[in-house]
């Protein structure tokens, strides 16, 4: 009897965190039912993730990406869950594309309350042995994409008065990584545009009406890593990857109640601290983490320039299965990695023991 005052306690703090987070999953709702938002990269992936879910609780979605076939799909999954959808095929490294964009999303809906640039490419491999070409694609697509979309987006928010610009950049926007340089160059940069948008809208007075948010994940289980351009020799992959569930959800989020940067996740967090405490040491590790995941212990596999130069069938989903791949290739470790297969990742581990911390920056 004695312990009943604690179990009381304790089940009433969980029913007020309930309480609370219906309270604000309605009023969340409130803010996405009939608005209107444009999704960048909306045919799989982080995209195609935030667009469902804007859709299922009530927005209007313009949905744009190169595969049109898989756009429609998405838009009748959308209004079967009760919201519209509208499919505009573009490509965002081509501005003219991006203007017919904007004006394809006003000329149905009247305004847009939300702008995601969700769409993003990668090269993997070492920096020289990928085609310098592919490097300028990655930076067409990512950087040149975000800056299109948020130059109509701020435009058009300044005409109505409010709006919300929403970059979906990474953790390598703060922490660079091996393998990923041009990657990691893009995100650097979309990191830097939020910024400097944000303080031109302060200095305007507009900054409250239309806000900008970059939103930055650690490594996510998407349909990029086999959409990737690959010249590493060996499987694009990651350890620790985070479920998309999070990051769609962050998104949302900033979409409604938008701030100047949110990194999602406990490791994304870690990882930013970590590098304003320490960055070299945070680049070290990160640095190490990437190498023995990517150069040591995936799977052998050929080239590709994977999807930036036209659109692959395969990695249509959001959530990209690549976990399930890892732990049937490595077994029950974490990540599908094992310290005796990655002296590079556990410098310190001595054979057979389960070595250092697990990868998280």
């Amino acid at each position: 009897m004695r312990y009943m005052p604690m179990a009381v306690l304790i089940t009433a703090a969980a029913l007020a965190v309930a309480a609370r987070r219906r309270s604000r999953m309605a009023r969340d709702d409130s803010r996405i039912d009939g608005r209107t938002f444009v999704v960048t990269g909306a045919s799989s992936g982080l995209g195609r993730g935030v667009a469902h879910e804007l859709g299922r609780r009530g927005g209007n979605l313009v949905l744009a990406a190169r595969r049109v076939d898989v756009l429609h799909e998405v838009s009748r999954e959308i209004e079967a869950a009760g919201g519209r959808a509208l499919v505009v095929p573009t490509d965002v490294s081509d501005a003219v594309q991006v203007e017919q964009l904007v004006a394809a999303a006003v000329a149905r809906f009247g305004r847009v309350d939300g702008w995601i640039n969700a769409a993003g490419v990668g090269a993997i491999g070492r920096f020289e042995e990928i085609p310098l070409s592919d490097h300028a694609r990655v930076i067409d697509i990512n950087l040149k994409g975000a800056i299109n979309g948020s130059h109509v987006a701020i435009a058009l928010f300044k005409r109505q008065g409010l709006g919300v610009l929403v970059n979906v950049g990474s953790v390598e926007g703060k922490v660079p990584v091996p393998y990923h340089a041009s990657y990691t160059a893009s995100k650097h940069g979309v990191l830097g545009l939020g910024t400097a948008l944000h303080q031109e809208l302060r200095l305007a007075g507009l900054l409250g009406p239309i806000r900008v948010s970059t939103v930055m994940p650690w490594a996510v289980d998407t349909p990029y890593w086999v959409h990737s351009a690959n010249y590493s020799g060996r499987r694009a992959q990651m350890v620790l990857l985070d479920p998309p569930r999070a990051v769609v959800d962050a998104i949302v989020r900033a979409a409604i109640t938008p701030r100047e940067q949110v990194a999602v996740g406990a490791k994304a967090k870690l990882a930013c601290a970590g590098h304003r405490l320490a960055p070299r040491v945070g680049e070290h590790f990160a640095a190490n983490v990437v190498h023995a995941a990517q150069m040591e212990l995936a799977p052998p596999a050929t080239n590709t320039a994977g999807n930036l130069y036209r659109p692959v069938v395969e990695g249509q989903g959001v959530d990209g299965g690549l976990r399930q791949r890892m732990r049937a290739d490595r077994g029950t470790y974490p990540g599908g990695l094992n310290p005796r297969q990655a002296p590079a990742l556990f410098p310190d581990a001595q054979p057979g023991e389960r070595g250092a911390p697990a990868a998280g920056t």
